[in-house]
């Protein structure tokens, strides 16, 4: 793991103006690092979080890729067997799957006094090398139960805890071309890493291309975080996931505008792809909306 502390530059998380990680973590220095502009309108792939059993589906409703469960489809704790089957079945669903959530379960403690660093990342190295067999490319780290700090604990121990085992990440993720997308929570899930700043601040100690950020909109909503919080972290931003506030139902179910949100991304010229990660009551008849709604938010940008 790579560490600056030059005391002439000001830490990202300093201008973000947070104070949860003591003067450790706050002397990191921000990479220069981000996504490269792209020419002509800001119109990202849009794909869902779902099985790749409904790929027809998502194709017929215009959705470019589908986002996969990283225990569902790469199974990391099973013999290569079981995963033979998933990556024939995956390889003929006839859509690109670039990403996968769900990473972690509850069992691997990443901090804490029960934190096993060995087991977390004998599991990872698993799903970054089967993910890499199947065309992944993100691995999104939300994990709730796997990395909530139990009460009681340290939250400054916590964080270096949590530092130290994404720099290990790191080296498998880059072993296996695939970045680890650290994805920000509400408090309703885990009370560690519940907004893009906080996230970021994290990310920046860790200072590695295979290790950024998934900024979720809808739980960015949830937390009233606002838009410019994307714009602080834009070097770090690598995946997004979106849905409605409420009920986190599908855009245009409840009409939220995700405008101010998106109009983040295109200010930092993001290039990566936008999940819509949401509770479907009827996808066949539900994605297709989603789609248009979200294609005529981003057409709408100024």
């Amino acid at each position: 793991m790579q560490h600056s502390l030059n005391p002439t530059r000001r830490s990202f998380f300093g201008m973000m103006g947070a104070a949860t990680l003591g003067p450790l973590l706050a002397a990191r220095t921000m990479r220069g690092e981000g996504p490269s502009p792209r020419a002509g309108a800001f119109a990202p792939d849009i794909g869902v979080c779902t099985s790749a059993s409904n790929a027809g589906t998502l194709r017929e409703a215009g959705a470019g890729y589908i986002e996969e469960g990283v225990r569902r489809l790469l199974v990391p704790d099973q013999p290569d067997a079981a995963f033979a089957a998933k990556l024939e079945a995956a390889k003929a669903c006839g859509l690109p799957i670039r990403a996968a959530n769900g990473f972690l379960p509850g069992s691997l403690k990443c901090v804490g006094p029960e934190a096993n660093h060995e087991r977390v990342l004998a599991f990872a190295e698993a799903a970054f090398r089967r993910a890499s067999r199947v065309g992944i490319r993100t691995i999104v780290f939300g994990s709730s139960g796997a990395r909530s700090i139990p009460e009681g604990f340290d939250r400054r121990k916590a964080e270096l805890q949590f530092v130290a085992l994404l720099g290990k990440m790191a080296v498998l993720a880059r072993r296996e071309n695939v970045v680890v997308a650290v994805e920000p929570l509400n408090r309703g899930e885990t009370n560690f890493i519940n907004s893009v700043e906080e996230g970021a601040a994290l990310v920046q100690c860790v200072q590695h291309p295979n290790v950024g950020l998934t900024a979720d909109i809808f739980h960015m909503l949830r937390e009233s975080e606002p838009a410019g919080h994307i714009r602080r972290a834009g070097a770090f931003i690598r995946h997004v996931h979106i849905a409605e506030k409420r009920k986190r139902t599908a855009p245009g179910v409840d009409g939220d505008d995700f405008a101010p949100y998106l109009q983040a991304l295109k200010d930092i010229k993001y290039t990566g792809p936008i999940s819509i990660e949401c509770r479907w009551d009827d996808l066949s008849q539900q994605l297709p909306v989603a789609v248009r709604t979200l294609t005529e938010q981003l057409a709408g940008l100024s």
